[in-house]
């Protein structure tokens, strides 16, 4: 079965005062089915909205073609003011390839919204990026150049004839450029001051283009003429320097468009050395819309290394040491649940096991309902299991003396953290596969058919039913090494946390052992069931060994 293809839209509306104008437009969004509105963040300042919405390449077409028309209605770009560089009431309207389409594709998607707006909206349209039809086209700064106030005098000229739609000047809605691009991060980075000159040496400093060559005052050129540039301290990152009122401080608004050359805070972090050599303090810093989860935690994982601390902690707090350390709730509360991407594409299910409190869950498995049993049971002590040894890790790391060991136990704690979460990612999954045995032991059998499509769909859910509890013992018995490291080398005060870790792991192993085994006796694969209970007999030989090892250990230093 073909993977659902997911494109990201975020256009930016030259409107961020009026909400009543702004929920106009993204209402036009929510209209369309299958289309996620992720996020909406105006600017008073700017006087700019960016929202970001996510959906089918086809219905996020349809949504951006009905959002530029609603904004080419309710905004009227003759009365707008702003401090960031625009030329439409739609200024830009990229898309972006988020999973299982190709950046060729997501062209091919931005060229069918400009032939569809260019030929139903009284408005020049300018394709950017890697949809760009003309080499001098490709950067936005190029195609936006003279901003709206210039738009008359470039739309009479030959060679900024619009990609789609007329080239006469539309007063109202301005022009809009439409792009496909790979993921762009908005980034501000705040000052201690004022001052809008020291924030532009600042961005001359970072950004890719850097500044104009001058000796003496003179503009230094090269044999065509052209003036030499010296290069900045960052590669794929844009910048210029602004005074915001709102905020009553000048900042380096920044974009980073390639993140996999320059992170936020790689980006963060010359910003801060620049302002130090100048005699400024950066403070702190803001995002402009929604970023990757991966930006969070590696920002994160960078500060925690700096400050000789373990990584092996929990997603939600490397997220929160990134925020910390960059400043991000400087401006106002920051919610990483409203502005990482993948949080807001996750589904809320309360029904999931995991999601409960201890209390739920128990009273959950004690009810007349048979699932869940005891291999979710048996995932929770696995991951309870992990959750012991990586604990003792992280206390090792913190150990006064062992300073230089940080290392060591931050690796340890690290792969305790995945086991762990894949552990508790198994708890439901067991569940669900009981389910899916019910479900099909459901299924009709009035006919020879349905009997056949329901013996089908029972071995294949019985056959899942095995192999969960399997990847529960086998992920359950990995945490014996790690639990065996924190037992022989950690910190001493903690041997008993190892321990009962190792006796949660191997009950996890017998316990999903025995799931296993019930499961079996109803397949009719004799070769698999055979080759089955002989590797899952093999794993809970070792972790009855493991725990037995470790359990001595851990007694001789008590």
């Amino acid at each position: 079965m073909a993977r659902r293809q997911l494109i990201e839209c975020v256009p930016n509306f030259s409107e961020g005062r009026d909400m009543k104008i702004i929920k106009q437009i993204t209402d036009e969004i929510e209209k369309i089915d299958d289309v996620k509105l992720l996020d909406v963040d105006p600017g008073k300042a700017t006087n700019r909205t960016v929202v970001t919405f996510v959906g089918p390449p086809d219905a996020v077409v349809e949504a951006a073609y009905q959002a530029i028309k609603k904004a080419s209605e309710v905004i009227d770009m003759s009365k707008h003011k702003g401090e960031h560089p625009r030329m439409g009431a739609t200024d830009v309207c990229p898309l972006i390839p988020i999973s299982n389409i190709s950046m060729e594709e997501v062209v091919e998607y931005a060229k069918k919204l400009g032939e569809k707006a260019g030929s139903t909206l009284d408005i020049p349209f300018y394709l950017y990026e890697s949809a760009a039809t003309q080499a001098d086209r490709k950067n936005l700064a190029t195609v936006r150049a003279g901003e709206y106030e210039g738009l008359p005098k470039k739309l009479k000229d030959s060679h900024w004839k619009p990609d789609y739609g007329p080239s006469s000047f539309n007063a109202k809605a301005g022009a809009t450029a439409i792009g496909a691009r790979d993921f762009l991060v908005a980034y501000n980075v705040n000052l201690n001051t004022t001052s809008v000159r020291r924030a532009n040496a600042i961005a001359f400093d970072v950004r890719e283009k850097g500044r104009v060559l001058k000796i003496k005052n003179v503009i230094q050129r090269d044999a065509n003429g052209d003036a030499i540039r010296t290069p900045g301290a960052l590669k794929s990152v844009k910048a210029i320097g602004w005074f915001i009122d709102e905020y009553n401080q000048a900042q380096i608004s920044m974009n980073l468009t390639n993140i996999s050359i320059t992170s936020l805070h790689e980006a963060f972090e010359a910003c801060r050395e620049s302002a130090n050599r100048r005699g400024i303090r950066v403070t702190g810093s803001e995002l402009v819309g929604l970023v990757p989860k991966k930006v969070l935690l590696d920002a994160g994982k960078y500060f925690l290394e700096q400050q000789n601390r373990s990584l092996g902690i929990s997603e939600e707090e490397i997220i929160h040491i990134a925020v910390k350390s960059l400043g991000l709730d400087e401006l106002g509360p920051f919610d990483p649940k409203k502005k990482v991407i993948e949080y807001l594409l996750a589904e809320d299910n309360d029904s999931l096991l995991v999601n409960k409190n201890l209390t739920d869950f128990a009273n959950e498995t004690a009810s007349e309902s048979p699932a869940p049993g005891g291999g979710s049971i048996a995932a929770y002590l696995g991951s309870l299991g992990a959750a012991l040894g990586t604990m003792v890790a992280n206390l090792s790391s913190h150990k006064r003396g062992w300073d230089k060991r940080w290392e060591e136990f931050s690796k340890a704690a690290e792969e305790g953290q995945k086991l762990k979460d894949k552990l508790l990612h198994l708890v439901d999954a067991d569940t669900a596969a009981f389910n899916a045995i019910i479900d099909a032991v459901r299924m009709p059998k009035g006919n020879s058919i349905e009997q056949q499509a329901r013996k089908d769909a029972m071995e294949a859910a019985t056959k899942n039913a095995i192999e969960v509890p399997l990847d529960v013992m086998k992920t359950s018995n990995d945490c014996f090494p790690m639990l065996r490291q924190m037992a022989e080398t950690g910190n001493p005060n903690s041997v008993s946390d190892a321990g009962v870790g190792a006796l949660c792991c191997k009950a996890a192993v017998y316990g999903a052992y025995l799931n296993v085994k019930i499961n079996c006796k109803d397949l009719d694969d004799a070769s698999y069931v055979e080759n089955t209970l002989k590797e899952a007999e093999g794993i809970l030989s070792h972790a009855e060994k493991e725990e037995k090892e470790i359990l001595k250990i851990v007694e001789e230093k008590l």
